[in-house]
């Protein structure tokens, strides 16, 4: 509904209001888009990770935080000067909206673009208490606001709860194989961690090709959900040493490409290890502050290949996302396995519990 202003619209979200409390199903002010904006009809939105460790303080203190970010859903309006998008395209929403003059940009590396856009105007609670959206885009709403580059047109077949998850975790999984540890035909690949992301990577690692996919949890569950993406190998971690058991797989070699998909210190360091001498290893795993890691520089020096992080999984949202719906419509890329159930606007924090008891791959809202 609109206010009686006509500025904005008042529609339905989750916000959080302060750090460790529930969430909450509150009324947000959203305003009409103003120059190089969108406002957009949110069809379906992801549960992921990162929407709890903003609720736990983990990102920021900028609370009230308006959550979810992994989204699709139907531009409604656009602001002046926006051409690349109009009311009726069908978008996958991204929170790396490339500036395109920056020094990465201009280097022909937009995937690391340092001054990203977001929308200039602030969605709002009805007493005009400003929120800050989860990565630019607060998607657990009705409709938002967001700079019209962070809105990707993409085919409308495409169902919007597996379009969605495009818009974070099962890219960045895809992208650390396919975009940051360039995997290809004939490598051997070891993924630690195999929850939404890690699958991801090892759905992107059979999707290039590679010859052997290790899939190292702790949990069985997630090793048989791998499986299912395409792992030649599991390990469970609670039972075998993954270093040694990685280094068995690949003729006592070590991997040429190991995703480390749960960001910690100790599977950073298994990930180092188990890499081949020449290999990679591609941290997409998202850390504490707090957390630190030691290593020899000996080793550091001795073993060579490459330590890389993965942002988003590198993509450009413009390339990546109409190609990998492409191939999900073509049946080559089975985005809806990652689909555990669709929940309403109120489920979202028995979604959360779910996802840290490793319940689910993905929750998703769905409007």
């Amino acid at each position: 509904m609109l206010d009686d202003s006509g500025m904005t619209t008042g529609v339905r979200g989750v916000i959080a209001r302060a750090k460790g409390e529930p969430v909450e199903v509150t009324t947000v002010l959203v305003p009409d888009p103003g120059p190089g904006e969108a406002r957009v009809r949110v069809q379906a939105c992801g549960v992921c990770h990162t929407d709890l460790h903003y609720r736990e303080g983990g990102i920021g203190e900028d609370f009230p935080y308006l959550l979810g970010h992994e989204a699709a859903g139907v531009v409604e309006a656009v602001g002046d000067g926006v051409t690349g998008v109009a009311p009726g395209d069908f978008v996958i929403l991204n929170w790396r909206a490339v500036c395109g003059q920056c020094r990465a940009c201009q280097r022909g590396r937009p995937w690391y673009c340092f001054a990203t856009h977001n929308a200039a105007q602030k969605m709002t609670l009805e007493d005009g208490t400003p929120l800050s959206p989860a990565l630019g885009i607060g998607a657990f709403v009705e409709q938002t606001l967001v700079a019209a580059g962070q809105c990707t047109k993409v085919d409308p077949a495409v169902p919007p709860e597996v379009a969605g998850l495009l818009g974070c975790g099962v890219m960045a999984g895809l992208g650390a194989a396919l975009n940051t540890g360039a995997v290809t035909r004939g490598d051997s690949v070891a993924v630690i961690g195999c929850g939404g992301v890690g699958d991801a990577a090892v759905l992107g690692a059979h999707l290039a090709g590679a010859h052997t996919i290790i899939a190292v949890d702790m949990d069985p569950r997630k090793l048989e959900w791998a499986r299912q993406f395409g792992a030649t190998h599991v390990i469970n971690a609670r039972e075998a040493d993954p270093v040694a058991e990685i280094q068995a797989l690949t003729g006592g070699n070590g991997a040429d490409v190991v995703i480390e998909a749960v960001g910690r210190p100790e599977t950073y360091r298994q990930a180092f290890y188990a890499r081949d001498l020449a290999g990679t290893l591609v941290q997409v795993g998202v850390p504490t502050p707090d957390m630190r890691i030691e290593l020899p520089l000996l080793d550091l020096f001795g073993r060579g290949g490459a330590l890389k992080s993965s942002w988003y999984g590198d993509c450009l949202p413009e390339r990546d996302f109409p190609m990998l719906t492409g191939l999900y419509l073509q049946g080559r890329l089975p985005l809806d396995k990652f689909v555990s159930e669709t929940i309403a606007l109120d489920g979202i924090e028995d979604a959360f519990a779910k996802m840290e008891r490793g319940d689910v791959l993905r929750s998703v809202v769905k409007f």
